[in-house]
């Protein structure tokens, strides 16, 4: 048969344009690009949802361990998890959940800060990008092995409602399938909520008055649970006092001081002002946080420095 017979029986070729070009579209959608991962580039973004790429980031590596003040223990158990995986030690998943605003995300940059030097890498995905999450793995595995790189996959906000399912990739990475066990990847999120999944009274009142068509119900609690239980370290971040959050509000103060020496901020202790405007602006943003403290101390200079300016012209 020539190859003129051979094409006229291709099913492809008979399509009307308008359909193959919908099949084409289709299938763009439906696969996702071949991920590649440079050792040397220190943090990436997943970008374009399933049919995205890892987008290199600039990293701005400012903000050091030292700088975060009140969660020191949460801060040495991080620490230490870090260095036993790139140690190549066992470590654990990390899921830090508790107040908004006292240093969750800031732990990962100033981890990278801290140890890149030493190997430490960071993916940053979005939760509802983790149906990728494989791909990213594989590729990661597939990296030279003298690379020396391990990768900290970061997830800020994690959390899920109960159609979601692609949590279950997540518990599949985590602890589940039969690689799931790795040494050059972990995954550190984030999260307000304790249990990534809701858990409603709803289900618990329809179990107790029998209104619900599960035969075993409690395993829908079970299922709520299921997924946070699969992170092997737990840090919980509480709202800080009035001492610690003034004590950082001082430490970014001086901070800002020896980048622009105008600024005239007293460091030994935080003028009678400066300590009334930090609190009355903690006040009026619903707490005392770290982030809080960071944020005031950028307007108390930015507004020094402005009036500094005025007076010269």
């Amino acid at each position: 048969m020539s190859e003129s017979n051979h094409a006229s029986l291709n099913p492809i070729s008979i399509l009307p344009k308008p359909l193959l070009d919908l099949l084409t579209q289709y299938l763009q959608q439906k696969v996702t690009p071949t991920i590649e991962i440079d050792p040397t580039q220190l943090a990436y973004r997943w970008v374009g949802g399933h049919t995205g790429h890892l987008e290199p980031l600039s990293v701005n590596l400012f903000l050091s361990l030292d700088d975060l003040h009140g969660i020191d223990t949460q801060k040495a158990k991080l620490v230490q998890n870090t260095r036993q995986f790139l140690k190549g030690y066992p470590a654990n998943h990390v899921l830090m959940t508790g107040t908004r605003g006292a240093g969750k995300s800031s732990l990962i940059r100033a981890l990278l800060q801290a140890y890149h030097a030493e190997g430490l890498r960071v993916i940053e995905i979005a939760r509802d990008d983790l149906l990728v999450l494989d791909k990213i793995r594989a590729a990661i595995n597939a990296l030279p092995a003298d690379s020396n790189c391990r990768y900290v996959v970061y997830c800020d906000d994690l959390a899920f409602n109960g159609q979601d399912e692609s949590y279950r990739t997540l518990k599949s990475v985590l602890d589940g399938s039969l690689d799931s066990e790795q040494d050059k990847l972990l995954v550190y999120a984030t999260s307000n909520r304790r249990h990534l999944l809701p858990q409603l009274m709803k289900d618990n009142v329809n179990i107790y008055n029998g209104q619900t068509d599960e035969v075993n119900p409690y395993e829908t609690i079970d299922e709520t649970v299921s997924l946070s239980d699969r992170f092997g370290l737990w840090l919980s971040f509480y709202p800080m006092n009035q001492q610690t959050y003034l004590q950082i509000v001082q430490h970014y103060l001086a901070i800002q001081q020896k980048q622009m020496p105008a600024s005239n901020i007293k460091n030994a202790e935080l003028a009678e002002d400066i300590r009334a405007n930090a609190l009355r602006w903690a006040s009026e943003r619903g707490g005392r946080s770290g982030r809080v403290a960071y944020q005031f101390s950028r307007y108390w200079v930015g507004q020094t420095q402005l009036k500094a300016a005025d007076n010269l012209l």
